[in-house]
Formats: structure tokens, sequence, C-alpha cells
């Protein structure tokens, strides 16, 4: 658009903003890709709203029964309504323009263009991974999910999940009994909770973290949403772990959003016989990375396109750090504030300016090999990998 064309339009506050994009997300047929379309192309939801229907049927997708329902859109009541629930029920609609909505999120092929949310989202919430599995999942899955779910939490990731029964609950109980964060992503509105047992479990993932949904607030769980739902799940995060999913469990529709995403994925190997340990080894067998213990996640996991600042106010380059003890940190610290312009140092300089014993920085530039943090070359140099 011209800019002579958007001094046309007067400046809208933030609320006029998100009443207009609920108005555009109420209209029938317009799903968040053809929304996300309009809207770069016109530059809001408000001046979409105030097209031409020759304008809209110029777009890729919009065909003349799309475009005349958006010309004409009559859908101010629902969004009223819609804003009356959240302001009653403190419910936060977060828009993709927004500093907080998750950058992990915005980078994903569709990301959804507002959140519904109850809870917080925090800047260490872009240390993040993803626990998925059977609804119908053994106890001995169960188990294994909340271990995995809580000791990563512990090392300081937030814990994604959707909310369902099994495998995904165990994951939420799992980091809020840490004392971690934890997000669940909702296939329904936030005050319809499904499953229906799952609301005092809602109510503790927002004291640890937040519940969100793409779906306005009254919005009933139906089938079609769920799969949608996933693909969230999986852009929230860093990687996905699979842990027990049969042939045509959802789970692995997670997995394969977060393959073409870009993110790892994980599968916990289980039983032959075990019909909830098929689909993980469906995707092992096409090279999903095999895991069975938290240390290989966090190996496996990284290195971020930037720094990203942890709970505690650290700043890593990769979640393998997570892992480091108190001395290690300080080692890498050391060899990241002796580096030249060329992100390289010597072991004689980090001995040097730590004015500790040679041996003890050795053990500790070992331990940052081993975890693939760092790398030695010829002549003592060190440096970040």
């Amino acid at each position: 658009m011209l800019d002579s064309q958007l001094e046309e339009y007067p400046q809208l506050t933030r609320n006029e903003q998100v009443f207009d994009q609920l108005r555009l997300a109420a209209i029938p047929g317009l799903g968040p890709i053809l929304r996300q379309r309009l809207i770069g192309q016109f530059g809001s939801a408000s001046r979409v709203l105030r097209e031409s229907v020759a304008s809209l049927k110029g777009i890729s997708g919009v065909g003349h029964h799309l475009a005349s329902a958006i010309s004409t859109s009559s859908t101010h009541d629902k969004a009223s309504r819609i804003l009356d629930d959240c302001q009653q029920h403190d419910i936060d609609i977060v828009l993709n323009t927004d500093p907080e909505f998750p950058e992990l999120l915005s980078q994903i092929p569709d990301p959804p263009d507002m959140l519904f949310v109850r809870g917080t989202f925090e800047p260490c919430d872009s240390l993040a991974i993803a626990v998925v599995g059977a609804r119908h999942a053994t106890k001995a899955g169960q188990r294994i999910a909340h271990a995995f779910a809580e000791g990563l939490a512990r090392a300081g990731l937030t814990i994604v999940s959707g909310l369902a029964r099994g495998i995904d609950a165990a994951a939420h109980r799992g980091a809020i009994n840490a004392g971690g964060r934890t997000i669940a992503v909702l296939g329904s509105g936030l005050r319809n909770i499904y499953p229906r047992e799952h609301h005092q479990l809602v109510e503790d993932v927002i004291c640890h973290g937040a519940a969100v949904s793409e779906l306005p607030p009254s919005t009933p769980p139906h089938a079609a949403a769920f799969p949608r739902r996933n693909r969230i799940v999986s852009g929230l995060s860093l990687g996905t772990i699979v842990i027990q999913a049969s042939q045509r469990s959802g789970a692995l529709i997670t997995a394969r959003l977060a393959g073409e995403q870009g993110r790892d994925v994980f599968a916990l190997p289980g039983p032959i016989e075990c019909r909830v340990s098929a689909g993980c080894h469906s995707l092992i067998r096409d090279g999903v990375t095999l895991v069975t213990c938290i240390d290989e996640i966090l190996d496996e996991l990284g290195p971020f396109h930037k720094k990203v600042r942890t709970s505690n106010g650290r700043d890593i380059h990769k979640p393998a750090e997570l892992q480091l003890d108190e001395f290690e940190q300080n080692v890498l610290a050391a060899i990241d504030a002796t580096s030249d312009k060329t992100e390289k140092t010597t072991i004689d300089a980090v001995v040097e300016y730590m004015n500790i014993k040679p041996s003890r920085i050795l053990a500790a530039c070992a331990a940052l090999e081993i975890r693939r943090i760092t790398i030695r070359s010829p002549g003592n140099i060190i440096e970040r990998l």
C-alpha cells in the first residue's frame, strides 16, 4: 500500500486494533493464514475491513463470496461479546504485533494473529520444550513424562503441552512439581476447558506460566481444532519430545509440524509389544533423535540465533549451558570476556583472567568440550562452537 493511501486512515488505539482484529477473526471462512496475507497487504485488520470487494478479490485465496463477507462485515456484536467475556474473566488478548507475543511462535509459517491468555509470558519462555504423547498412556509412560518434565523444568526450560489426558497432563504436573514454568495450549476456548476434569490443572498451570488458545474464550472443543492447536505447541518450543504415541496419535502431528517448523524432534523408545510405543519407533526409524535421558536432550538442542536470558538472569547461547556447574559457568564467562574479535581466546588468557590453577581451568574446559559448547584448537586456542 502506498504512503498516500496509509495517510487516509487515522491512527487507531490498541483497543481499536484489537476490536477490529476480533471482527476480522469472526468472519466465517477466514483462517489465520489468509488473515495474515490480507493484513500484510493492506497494513492492518482495520484497513482490511474498509477495503472494497474488488480490492479484496485481488488477494490470492479470496473469492467473491469471502470478499463480500469481509467488505460487509457485521461482526461488531460478536467482537463486543468476546471483549466483554475476556474482561469479565481476566483473559488477555495478545496480538502478534505486541512485544510480549512469543518470538519463537512468530517464526512459524502460520502463526496465530492473536492469542487469548490467562497467566503470563516471560522472556525465559524462549527456553521452552514441548512434551507430548498418548492420551491413553501407560502408568510407566506418565511416570517418565512427569520425570522428564520435572528435570527439564529444574534445568530452566519451560514445558509446553496440550493439556490432554495422559502424557500432556503428566508433563504439566512435572513442571509444576519442580516449581518451573509451563504453558498449556488449548484446542478450545479458555472458558471451555477440555477435558473437564482438568479445570484445577489449568489453574495450577496459570500460577506457573500460562494457559493459551487462539480461539475465543467461549469456543467449545471441536475435533478439527486440536490438530491446529498442535502447531502452536511445537511453535512455542525449541524442540518436541514424544513420549508414547500410537501410529495414529495426534502427538505424531505435533512431531511432524515441529520438523516442518525447523525445530528439533525427539522420541523415547519403548517395549516393542507396547501399542503406544509404535509411533515413537516409527519416528526413530524415520530419523528422529532417540533420547533416553534429559542430558541427551540438552546436548542436542540449540544453539540459539541470539542469546537467551534464563529465569535467574543468566544469558546463554545454547541449552547445554544449563547443565554447567557454577565453576564451569565462570570459566565459560571468562572465555567470553577474553575472546578477541574472532571470538577466540587461549587457555593461558583464561588462567590469567581468573587467577586460578591451570589444572582446574583445563578440567572445566574439558567439560565444556564434552558438552559441545566450546572447541580447542592447536596453540591452546579455545572458542565457542
